[in-house]
Parts: C-alpha cells; sequence; structure tokens
C-alpha cells in the first residue's frame, strides 16, 4: 500500500468538471486523481456503470487496466483469489524497483496470506475490542472536551486525525506522546511522486521518512522479541509469530504501512465523512437527534457513503471473461469499491445518505471475502462511540466551508474541513 505506486496522477486530463458523456468512452480514465480531489468523478463511474461497467482503459499514467465498476462484478473478482491475484500491487500503480517497498499480507496470496493474516488478527478480535472499548470511549470524551465552542476549526486535524492516530499508538503500544509521527508517516507512505511540485514532497525525504519510520520500529521489534505481554500488541505479535518473525526490514515495514494505513486513512476519513453527509441531508441528522439507536446502523451508512479507499487491484493469473470482457493473463483488473457502493441495481437509492437503511452492513468498503479488512469492527466501534459521545455534547456540527479533499485516486479522504459546533 505505501508503494512508490503512483496514487497521483500527472497533470490534468480536462475531465474534472466535464460533461461525462461528452469524451468518448474508449478515452474515459477513472484513475485521475484529480477526479476524486474535484469531487467530480460520480459521473464518469455512472456512465461506466450504465455503458460499459468492465471498462477498459488502454492509456494512464499507470499503465492500461480493465475497471470493475459494478457491485455484483467486484465481488466476482473478490470471490476468485485464484484467477484474480493479489500478489505485487493492490493499487493502480506497480511497485518500483529502487524502492522495493512490500505492500504487506494484503498483496499475498493463498497460505501465506492467511498465515500474516493471522498473525495480526487477535490484536483486533473480540477480546482485545472489548477491551479497548472504555479506552477509546476516554479519548473520546478527551478530544471533544477540548474543542472550541461558537468557534470554527478543522475536524480532520482535531478530531479525525487525532482520534484514529491515538487509536494507533494503542495498538502497536507505541509511545503515546509520539503518536503524531505514525500520522506522518502514513501521509509519507501514501504520497506519490507524481505530483512533487504540487505536494512539496520529493521521492527522497519520503524515503528517508519511511527509513525513519523502519528504524523506530525496529528498536520496538528487538524490545518485544521473544517476551509475553498482558496485552498484544502489533509489535509484539509480528516479532514472535512463526510466519512473521522472520520478515525482512522492508516486508516488516509492508507490513507496518499496511497496518498504520489501514488504521489511519480510511477511519478517519470516514469520521469526516460523516459529518460532511449528515450536513448535505439536514433530515437523516434531525432523524439521529431523535432516535440515537440508529447509530450503529448509520455506521455502516456512513462507511459505504465515503468509502475511504476508491478501489483495489488484482491481477489475472490467466485468461478469463468478466461480465463479458475477455481478460488477458497479466492484465490489472481494478475493482472501483466507489463505484460499486453506489450501484443502484444492487443497493436500492444508492445515492442517498440514509441513517437507517436496510442491510447497511452490505457495502464494498471493507473488501470481501479473504482479504475483507481485518480491521473492520474497531472501525465501526471508533466511529459508534464517537457518535455516542457528539450527540451527547453537540446539538449539531455545523459544516461551515468547503471540504478540501486529498488529490489521490486510491485513498479517498479529507485534507480539511472546517466546521462549529452547536451544544445543546
Amino acid at each position: 500500500m505505501g508503494q512508490n505506486a503512483a496514487a497521483e496522477s500527472i497533470g490534468s486530463k480536462g475531465q474534472a468538471g466535464a460533461d461525462p458523456y461528452s469524451i468518448p468512452l474508449d478515452d474515459i480514465d477513472v484513475s485521475d486523481s484529480e477526479l476524486f480531489e474535484t469531487d467530480t468523478h460520480w459521473g464518469y463511474f455512472e456512465r461506466l456503470r450504465k455503458e460499459d461497467p468492465v471498462h477498459y482503459c488502454a492509456r494512464s499514467d499507470f499503465g492500461p487496466y480493465w475497471s470493475a465498476t459494478r457491485f455484483h462484478d467486484i465481488l466476482t473478482v473478490e470471490k476468485d483469489p485464484d484467477t484474480y491475484s493479489s500478489a505485487g500491487s493492490i493499487v493502480i500503480g506497480d511497485l518500483q524497483p529502487e524502492f522495493a517497498l512490500s505492500p504487506g499480507f494484503i498483496a499475498m496470496d493463498g497460505q501465506r496470506h492467511t498465515a500474516h493474516r493471522k498473525t495480526v488478527s487477535p490484536v483486533l478480535g473480540p477480546r482485545n475490542l472489548k477491551r479497548l472499548e472504555q479506552l477509546i470511549r476516554e479519548r473520546v470524551n478527551d478530544i471533544l472536551d477540548g474543542l472550541p465552542i461558537g468557534a470554527t476549526f478543522d475536524w480532520v486535524d482535531t478530531v479525525s486525525i487525532e482520534l484514529t492516530t491515538a487509536m494507533l499508538a494503542t495498538l502497536f503500544d507505541f509511545p503515546y506522546e509520539e503518536r503524531r509521527r505514525l500520522t506522518y508517516w502514513s501521509d509519507m507512505a501514501t504520497a506519490s511522486p507524481a505530483l512533487v511540485g504540487a505536494t512539496g514532497t520529493t521521492e527522497a525525504e519520503r524515503r528517508v521518512a519511511l527509513e525513519e519510520c523502519l528504524q523506530f520500529f525496529q528498536r520496538l521489534w528487538r524490545e518485544r522479541e521473544g517476551r509475553q505481554f498482558e496485552t498484544l500488541d502489533f509489535v509484539t505479535a509480528l516479532a514472535n509469530g512463526p510466519a512473521t518473525n522472520g520478515l525482512t526490514p522492508m516486508e516488516f515495514l509492508g507490513t507496518l504501512v499496511l497496518l498504520i494505513v489501514g488504521g489511519n486513512d480510511t477511519t478517519r476519513n470516514s469520521i469526516t465523512g460523516g459529518v460532511l453527509a449528515l450536513n448535505e441531508y439536514p433530515t437523516e441528522y434531525d432523524k439521529l437527534r431523535n432516535n440515537p439507536a440508529l447509530i450503529p446502523n448509520m455506521v455502516n451508512e456512513m462507511i459505504r457513503w465515503q468509502t475511504p479507499l476508491a478501489h483495489m487491484r488484482r491481477t489475472a493469473t490467466r485468461d478469463t471473461e468478466l461480465a463479458g470482457k475477455h481478460i488477458k493473463k497479466g492484465e490489472k483488473v481494478v475493482m472501483w469499491y466507489v463505484s460499486g457502493n453506489r450501484d443502484e441495481t444492487a443497493i436500492p437509492r444508492a445515492n442517498e445518505f440514509l441513517i437507517d437503511r436496510a442491510n447497511s452492513r452490505e457495502h464494498l468498503s471493507f473488501g470481501w471475502g479473504v482479504h475483507f479488512c481485518v480491521g473492520s469492527r474497531l472501525a465501526e466501534m471508533q466511529l459508534r462511540i464517537l457518535w455516542e459521545e457528539i450527540l451527547a455534547r453537540y446539538q449539531t456540527v455545523e459544516v461551515v466551508g468547503e471540504p478540501v479533499r486529498v488529490r489521490s485516486n486510491f485513498v479517498k479522504g479529507f485534507k480539511e474541513l472546517p466546521v462549529r459546533l452547536h451544544p445543546h
């Protein structure tokens, strides 16, 4: 996930803001990150779902690729890991040989994937989550109690990042006072060198940051290797797991990046996207205030609505057919979760935000099958507790300005969201 495989496309293709039906079908390239930064990707995916649901893009900054844009076609790919492999890269771009950072177990297949996943899953299992619930609530209360009333502030940095980074520090048993390093490393891991001029980050700086991350965690590894702990954290699990105790430095770094990004970007952007959605659908906000018991169901709807990771990629291991299209061995197949979650043939009223939606768990944001997100229950718990405490304090979290979105076709997220709090 942290590879030098750009999630940012280079320059403007002239698609953002254009009529999606004015562009020849063969020329549509939904990997254009400007579409996501400007929130203008929706019409392109709607057109592909209707006219060419398994679409071939011959020219992109990442080479040619297939797009699966309908819910059930995405499920077909997810459920057949023998034909559609995760090995190598799970984003559109390929690994760069000069900085061969492994994407972690998410980019493994078969028994190796299963063994690595089983090593870390107890950290996120029911027993550990039960222990963490009170700690999450305490940290949510600390964050909310420190927010200004009546003044405008940035929800992304002050709440979304702060809460998810605090949880990451706990899951890694990372020094709490240095927790913002995790946010920095996560942002650097998902940064692309494609737009260094625009982002102000050079590839050399990115590598220095990731090497610093590796060195810090190698020290924690050495401290915890061969030791038994009362509570389990990711580093202890990896250092002592039979499948992972022999990881090379780059494999260890890749696994760290996977766990950091998975716990940081996804939850933090669902937290922000949920506030924005309730402001865009005020009748749903009223519904929530009148019936707080809807919070658990609303959490699922927020995660579907935001779809914090826009896509995952697979690579065909053999010639195959998907929705009548012939896909050759070695070709990239990109599952656009962001499109599948708005597929009205699979999800009734998919383009509406409905906090009491029936079957709200049936979305693609956590993936499906063997690669279903190992941290899904923790993400849901953080959002549930956050909204329980928000409702206890505030009548409204009001969005008072335009959101600033991330320029990425992979992490579908926010840089800033100005808000103002209105207490009861």
